[in-house]
């Protein structure tokens, strides 16, 4: 065969496979999705939240924690200034928000947040913030104690480590322990990019204690958020290119075993689990187009969606509230206080609604 035949083969060959990754990116990506309107009552933008709110949990005393400004180069910035943790009363009608302020030897000047967890000591009640940290784009974890009568984060330590390259969320298991969401395999740029065109499945979760660290789940196009059961027996895992939410089960060496898989039709964030019902609480991007054009005249929406009863043969998936951005671009998450709902977004503002 002559040298133009095997060179025209190889590039029909290379336009039908870059042709059919495009197809399936699109469909990935829900690239065609329409939208409807799908409002809840009495919403307004929570004063004081420009660059973002990507992660948001409450405490039982109705606390809420706000991981403010991450930083991203493929995204839009509303903010120059460092990224911050603020607090939210819930029961306070003015619904004010206030900055923790950072003590201890800590670079705040660096600080970009992304995924936040809590956890609360059984022995003497100390409660501890998680947070997934984003240094000159590096991926580590911090971890602060919450002193809350001087409204303030006091600094414990930062953990860093290979198995952690790309973490997006994490939910913490005890005072140095966690499990965490890495988004990519791979850190260089072009590299990452190549990940979700190939349709590589090799994200994964990790878990982190003092004395163990290992990849205990993996599979996953794209983890995203993570969180557990209010029995503390379930993982939930949002894999966001597969519109799906991952069950795992806890086992005793702190490996995950793969219990089932709900569909959800949307890109999903960050997951919040209801202390109540249990109930899980989606914060979710329902058009991969917009969020891939960030177009300022047609941007990305909103979504929410509420999965009730996840271990049930049949759950039920709801949607309980969409926007197409002129409301509230990009939610990451989402999570219900008091006949309340508390929307977060990745980079513009925030939303409280009150739910029907």
């Amino acid at each position: 065969m002559g040298k133009l035949a095997v060179l025209s083969l190889s590039v029909a060959a290379l336009a039908v496979l870059i042709g059919e990754r495009v197809i399936t990116l699109r469909h990935l990506s829900l690239y065609y999705r329409e939208l409807t309107q799908n409002y809840l009552p009495n919403c307004h933008h929570i004063e004081g939240i420009e660059c973002g709110a990507e992660d948001i949990t409450i405490l039982e005393n109705g606390l809420a924690f706000l991981s403010t400004c991450v930083k991203h180069p493929d995204l839009p910035s509303y903010s120059d200034d460092p990224g911050k943790i603020y607090t939210l009363n819930l029961l306070d009608s003015e619904l004010k928000i206030k900055a923790l302020n950072i003590k201890g030897d800590f670079d705040k000047d660096s600080f970009n947040p992304h995924g936040i967890s809590l956890y609360t000591d059984d022995k003497d009640g100390a409660i501890y913030l998680f947070v997934v940290n984003h240094p000159q784009g590096n991926s580590q974890v911090e971890i602060f104690r919450f002193v809350e009568d001087e409204n303030a984060l006091q600094y414990i330590k930062t953990i860093k480590h290979e198995l952690l390259h790309n973490v997006n969320d994490i939910v913490a298991v005890g005072t140095e322990s966690f499990y965490a969401t890495n988004d990519h395999y791979f850190t260089n740029g072009i590299l990452k990019f190549v990940e979700p065109f190939l349709s590589l499945p090799w994200c994964d979760v990790v878990y982190y204690s003092p004395q163990t660290v290992q990849v205990v789940a993996g599979g996953f196009l794209l983890a995203n958020g993570i969180n557990i059961s209010t029995d503390k027996r379930h993982l939930y895992v949002a894999d966001l290119l597969k519109h799906k939410i991952v069950v795992l089960k806890i086992q005793k060496n702190t490996v995950l075993s793969h219990v089932k898989e709900v569909d959800v039709g949307s890109l999903c964030d960050n997951i919040e689990v209801d202390r109540e019902s249990g109930d899980l609480w989606l914060g979710c991007h329902p058009n991969g187009r917009n969020w891939l054009l960030q177009d300022p005249n047609d941007p990305p929406g909103s979504e929410v969606i509420r999965i009730e009863n996840i271990l049930s043969e049949k759950p039920k998936v709801t949607q309980v509230y969409a926007d197409d951005g002129s409301v509230i671009i990009a939610s990451s998450v989402a999570t219900p206080y008091g006949g309340k709902l508390l929307i977060g977004t990745v980079y513009q503002k925030a939303l409280i609604c009150d739910l029907k």
